[in-house]
């Protein structure tokens, strides 16, 4: 009795698809591949080497005296020499000048957040006469050195009372802020969508209501990442301050690192400078561990909408 095979013939192989003209090989594109990821990823060791190793010798030097520093640099400290810390902060008045700088930078960048996000998102939104002359003034703020503008802005400070008060330097520092986050936050509300602003006016809110109930909540990401890029220009920030505000008791951090660095003439207290320094850099590393992600969505937002 014969059997008949039912089973059905075996499929054809599929066409290997064709190579376009000039294109590699495909192992010789996976190998040029690997060789870039090498690379890269070699560069960005190198480059993560050359920013860690400063801030942990700064951090490890803060902890050695005077002599150590300076015999063995490189080795770690045989003690712990926590009196820096409190020589730097107590008698170097490193306390007093950290405070001022909080309150300084605290109420710049609240200052700079509100009107830049409130004035990007009028640029951002509303079509009216003058508004590509207004964008394009605020990019011209970018580009102007604030070094050719410390003269007329000393005397213009000095005729309003202004000078050496930290409510000025507050003002003055909202000022030099406020071109790039106009710039930055112009093209982050361009991104959002406009439905859901359209749906609130429906249901009856006003503009003002829109914009801080509505669409400042979504643009949190780009708030946040404009916000750290500004908190690190202000606290970082020594030409202004050294121009506008000689009063001793209302000093910041960054002139008061000079100071304690010049304070001892001949015999210079570096441990203590080092000490102040890593006091320094501490609120800066913080800002940016806690908030890398929401730096990262704010400045990718644009890319991926």
């Amino acid at each position: 009795m014969k059997t008949t095979d039912t089973s059905p013939p075996p499929a054809a192989p599929a066409p290997a698809p064709e190579a376009k003209p000039g294109a590699a090989p495909p192992r010789a594109q996976e190998k040029t591949g690997g060789i870039l990821n090498v690379f890269s990823h070699g560069m960005l060791v190198i480059w993560a080497f050359l920013v860690v190793l400063p801030l942990l010798w700064a951090v490890m030097t803060s902890f050695k005296d005077d002599r150590s520093i300076f015999t063995k640099p490189w080795s770690l400290p045989d003690t712990l020499h926590f009196e820096n810390w409190s020589r730097a902060w107590g008698k170097a008045h490193m306390s007093d000048y950290f405070l001022n700088t909080v309150l300084v930078v605290a109420g710049s960048l609240v200052g700079t957040l509100l009107l830049g996000s409130m004035a990007a998102y009028v640029l951002a939104r509303f079509e009216f006469r003058g508004n590509r002359f207004i964008y394009f003034l605020f990019i011209g703020g970018m580009s102007f050195p604030i070094i050719l503008a410390l003269v007329p802005l000393f005397y213009v400070m000095n005729n309003m009372a202004l000078l050496n008060t930290l409510h000025g330097l507050i003002l003055v520092y909202i000022a030099y802020s406020l071109p790039f986050t106009v710039f930055f936050l112009t093209a982050f509300f361009r991104t959002l969508p406009t439905s859901i602003a359209e749906a609130a006016l429906i249901d009856g809110a006003s503009h003002t209501r829109t914009f801080f109930q509505v669409m400042l909540p979504m643009a949190k990401p780009g708030l946040i990442s404009v916000g750290i890029f500004n908190f690190l220009g202000q606290w970082n920030q020594y030409m202004l301050p050294t121009v506008l505000n000689t009063d001793p008791d209302r000093k910041v951090l960054s002139q008061g690192l000079v100071q304690l660095a010049v304070s001892q003439g001949y015999k210079g207290d570096w441990s203590g400078l080092f000490a102040g320094l890593v006091m320094a850099m501490l609120p800066v590393l913080a800002a940016y561990v806690l908030f890398q992600r929401q730096v990262v969505a704010g400045l990718t937002a644009g890319a991926l909408k």
